[in-house]
């Protein structure tokens, strides 16, 4: 390879703007109600492609490095055990960065980030379809997940917060997006007709152009 393409490599790795997936996960009261959630839960054969997998990493190109840790016990999650494994990967954002936290992953983010201040601000942050509390039909937010009163952290913490909700959620109600708006100050909260339900789309177009965006405002 010629010296100036090496340099340009080289270059291209060092301004790469970081994104820190934080995908969805299950809580439990108990290990019996755990227990038979896997008895009886859904199972298919079918492959499943979920936008923030590879979707989102081909669709953004090489000026992004995306990075989705599995999150400890996903299925049976403790707010405790995230946050330990999160903190391994902060020290690992070294320039521009932006965080994305998606259902049960978007109140981690939001409860971290109301109690926690990072070293340095997120570009942005994009909370997709997080429960705002334990009011979820057929669900149980537990295990450490719930939210403090004062959120006002998470603004200080990112220049620009996303809060993503789909009138066609059967999980997570816009209703939530009322509850995280009467407590923050300035969250972009956008509200779509129909995005599969919960998010389970296969593709998420809007949230590219909207990092792109972010990025030529930065």
């Amino acid at each position: 390879m010629p010296i100036r393409d090496k340099i340009g490599m080289i270059l291209l790795m060092k301004n790469k703007i970081q994104i820190l997936t934080v995908h969805g996960g299950m809580t439990f009261k108990n290990e019996r109600d755990y227990l038979d959630y896997l008895r009886n839960k859904k199972i298919s054969t079918k492959k499943k492609t979920y936008w923030a997998g590879d979707y989102l990493e081909k669709s953004l190109g090489r000026q992004f490095e995306i990075i989705s840790p599995r999150m400890p016990l996903q299925d049976f999650a403790k707010y405790r055990d995230w946050k330990i494994f999160f903190e391994r990967y902060l020290p690992l954002l070294k320039g521009k960065f932006i965080l994305i936290g998606s259902s049960l992953g978007g109140v981690f983010l939001a409860k971290y980030l109301s109690e926690n201040k990072l070293r340095k601000k997120a570009l942005s942050v994009y909370l997709v379809c997080p429960p705002f509390d334990n009011s979820l039909p057929g669900e149980d937010l537990v295990g450490g997940f719930k939210l403090k009163p004062d959120l006002s952290l998470i603004e200080k913490n990112t220049r620009n917060l996303y809060l993503l909700f789909s009138k066609d959620d059967d999980v997570v109600s816009v209703a939530h997006a009322e509850k995280y708006a009467k407590k923050l100050k300035h969250p972009h909260i956008i509200i779509y007709k129909s995005k599969g339900g919960h998010f389970n789309i296969p593709k998420f177009p809007e949230i590219v152009k909207m990092i792109r965006d972010d990025v030529k405002k930065k």
